[in-house]
């Protein structure tokens, strides 16, 4: 079997693992293609994708795009590839640069297809409380994750699951996962098939739909804190100011003595009333502050009185 020649095309840290998945498998990789170094932290300290800098240190060629202009797709048609491996990329593909590679493009979704189509499939599953998620492979056309699949890989969505967490966990089986594909590709041992079973869409979230909603049974706002987790970030507000929320875990005996977004510390932990339950909190970042533990926090913000969170 003749490795294919491959263009990689991702951004985000959760692609790495794939880029090196495709090395490691001995095919060659002409070219990484990747979004422009974009302005990071308080700073905006301009700074290269994770990908951009994993290419680097590999000694593979880049190349930085934010868009699909003439340019870029004269330039991709001229990089003599046999397929293109697209994860998390950040950006349509569009059709005519989709013909170009001979096997197409190969897309990697963090989702079991038709499952949670869009940019936010695992955020969506850890919000909708699903038991088991994935990670597809499938040819990518120009609807939305609406291609035929090549392969999944399925992983256990666990309790205390964070959308980060779970990412991470399917970052790493889905580059197993990509490798396969393309080498099947290659091989002509592999083919596609059409999508089955109920559409759900997972379009992007704003901040808006990061923010808590304290009335919301202490299972929901788990669901919600957790899925927001590291992003955009869960939120709420105590006193007119932001409050950024990490991970909680929600006690599910009624405490009706405690109203909800109020807090209360019990021992060793911070405990904060919901519209049913509560949850304990683990992690809070006060506004203009670093993330710190909930204890902490809790230690110092309740000498100014009660604490309630809106």
């Amino acid at each position: 079997m003749t490795a294919l020649k491959i263009l990689f095309a991702g951004t985000p840290a959760v692609a790495v693992p794939s880029l090196d998945a495709l090395v490691l498998a001995g095919f060659e990789v002409r070219s990484v293609l990747t979004r422009e170094d974009a302005p990071v932290g308080r700073k905006r300290v301009l700074t290269a994708s994770p990908v951009a800098v994993r290419a680097a240190e590999l000694g593979l060629a880049t190349i930085k795009a934010n868009k699909f202009d003439d340019v870029l797709v004269q330039r991709l048609a001229g990089l003599d590839v046999d397929a293109a491996a697209i994860v998390a990329y950040g950006a349509r593909v569009p059709a005519e640069a989709l013909s170009i590679p001979a096997h197409g493009w190969v897309n990697l979704h963090f989702s079991l297809l038709p499952a949670w189509r869009g940019a936010a499939p695992v955020q969506y599953s850890v919000l909708h409380g699903d038991d088991v998620t994935g990670a597809s492979t499938f040819r990518l056309e120009p609807g939305l994750d609406t291609g035929p699949v090549f392969g999944t890989v399925t992983e256990t969505v666990r309790p205390a699951d964070t959308s980060g967490d779970l990412l991470e966990r399917l970052a790493r089986s889905g580059s197993l996962l990509l490798a396969q594909t393309l080498a099947g590709l290659a091989a002509g041992t592999i083919a596609a098939v059409p999508q089955r079973g109920e559409v759900t869409l997972a379009p992007k979230l704003s901040i808006d739909d990061a923010r808590i909603d304290w009335r919301q049974p202490a299972l929901g706002v788990q669901r919600r804190v957790n899925a927001m987790t590291p992003e955009p970030g869960a939120w709420t507000t105590l006193g007119g100011q932001r409050v950024k929320l990490g991970p909680v875990a929600a006690e599910h005996e009624v405490n009706d003595q405690l109203a909800p977004g109020a807090v209360l510390v019990r021992g060793r932990e911070v405990l904060v009333g919901t519209g049913g339950g509560v949850v304990v909190l683990g992690l809070v970042q006060p506004n203009g502050k670093k993330m710190m533990d909930a204890r902490d926090w809790a230690r110092g913000a309740s000498e100014r009185g009660e604490l309630v969170f809106v």
